[in-house]
């Protein structure tokens, strides 16, 4: 289905938009109550705290786009570009956010369940789990993608499940005019079950721009252990707002590992977690590589609800060009939550006059036994740094990649994966150097 919208997308969506919720769909009443949602919050602007460094109504001016929501065909070999060498690993393809069984290799054990969320509405782990989050409801992005997704991708590990090899989310991205997509997905990991999960993303129409606001969905029962990796890869000129919401329950581990590389025009992630059972652990790393007039923003919300949790945050970001990156980090400690160890920190590393960052690093502390800190830092290459290892006979193309894999060693070590750890090494080495070449 695609829906031509004559007005700007923001305005026909406030104004009106009721048909774009057909009444026989399963979830009227939930779309129709999102919307309504979404109408009362309106799509933030400068004035709104949590966006006044992305001017997102701007973007969302700059062109008319359609609501598509269907999938258009793609091939084997169109798709090939997005794998990972040498990653052994199941693969799960979405065209604009629909599963392509054919195009997958899924896992065939019985207590993993790898489908489109569409097949899973009926199913008990959707309705106890889809647009639960407590957090979701603040957010206008959110609300709107349930009230107007398509379709996405349902995974759930029954108890005691274990993942044997990485399962490969291959998002392809294929628009033939400027369209608005809206995948959703809902993972559930149930008490002790475990499982690694990449993302990737592959644009297959650039010309054309691709605004995609998605929302994903995590649960993590009692001792559930996820990895999730998302490489934000994403294709020239398109933009994304993403919302990545995880619940956790006691003795649960999640590690989140977020890497958005060039091209995209506008990239905003909000991770935020909320620990709902006691003795959780929470890892969080971004590492973020913007050139040109690309526009990065990540929120972090790290929710600690309840007693003896730790969580620990590390991002970094390396700005060239132009670009132009923020970072608000939010940790609030509840009065209940005591036993708290909670750390968050933010580095960057500017390798232009012209690009800028902001962060803003937060703490939200109501109880009194806790440990907590924060911190944040910004600079360039240190020229002694560079001198010393051109005086040793390495080029100067070769020394600025050698320093800058140096500063994203804290990230790109804590992969578990050697074959992505080795992707991303060679992605970000790439990068940089065409950057120095350009410049």
């Amino acid at each position: 289905m695609i829906s031509d919208i004559t007005l700007p997308f923001y305005q026909y969506i406030l104004e009106g938009g009721n048909g774009l919720t057909p009444k026989d769909d399963a979830l009227h009443a939930l779309r129709q109550e999102a919307l309504t949602r979404f109408r009362s919050l309106g799509l933030p602007d400068l004035k709104t705290e949590a966006w006044r460094n992305t001017n997102i109504q701007r973007i969302l001016k700059e062109q008319p786009f359609i609501l598509q929501q269907q999938a258009f065909p793609v091939t084997a070999d169109q798709v090939a570009p997005a794998f990972i060498p040498g990653l052994s690993c199941y693969t799960a393809v979405l065209v604009n956010g629909h599963l392509q069984p054919e195009l997958s290799e899924l896992p065939a054990a019985k207590d993993v369940t790898v489908s489109k969320l569409s097949d899973a509405v009926q199913q008990s782990g959707f309705q106890a789990f889809f647009d639960k989050h407590p957090h979701l409801a603040e957010q206008p992005f959110a609300a709107l993608n349930t009230a107007l997704f398509a379709d996405g991708l349902f995974l759930e590990l029954k108890a005691n499940a274990v993942l044997d090899k990485p399962l490969h989310i291959v998002h392809i991205y294929t628009v033939t005019q400027h369209a608005f997509l809206q995948p959703r997905h809902l993972w559930i990991a149930h008490p002790h079950a475990q499982a690694t999960v990449i993302e990737s993303s592959l644009g297959l129409h650039p010309d054309a721009v691709a605004f995609v606001n998605g929302v994903s969905e995590i649960v993590l029962e009692e001792n559930a252990e996820l990895w999730h990796y998302n490489l934000q890869n994403m294709a020239e000129n398109s933009r994304h707002v993403h919302q990545t919401a995880a619940r956790q329950q006691t003795y649960s581990r999640y590690h989140h590992y977020n890497f958005t590389l060039p091209h995209a025009t506008l990239v905003r992630n909000n991770l935020s977690v909320a620990l709902n059972g006691s003795y959780t652990e929470t890892d969080l790393h971004g590492l973020y590589l913007a050139t040109g007039q690309q526009h990065v923003d990540n929120h972090t919300f790290v929710d600690h609800l309840v007693p003896n949790c730790n969580s620990n945050e590390l991002y970094k970001g390396v700005l060239l060009d132009n670009a132009d990156g923020v970072f608000t980090g939010r940790i609030h400690v509840h009065q209940d939550a005591q036993k708290t160890n909670a750390f968050q920190q933010n580095n960057n590393l500017l390798l232009s006059d012209k690009a800028n960052i902001n962060s803003q690093p937060q703490l939200e502390i109501y109880a009194d036994d806790v440990k907590c800190s924060h911190g944040f830092t910004v600079g360039q290459f240190s020229e002694e740094s560079l001198f010393y290892l051109r005086s040793r006979g390495i080029g100067a193309e070769a020394a600025r990649t050698l320093l800058v894999n140096a500063f994203a060693f804290d990230i790109t070590d804590q992969v578990h994966i050697p074959a992505l750890q080795q992707h991303l090494t060679e992605q970000i080495q790439q990068y940089v150097s065409r950057e120095t070449i350009s410049n």
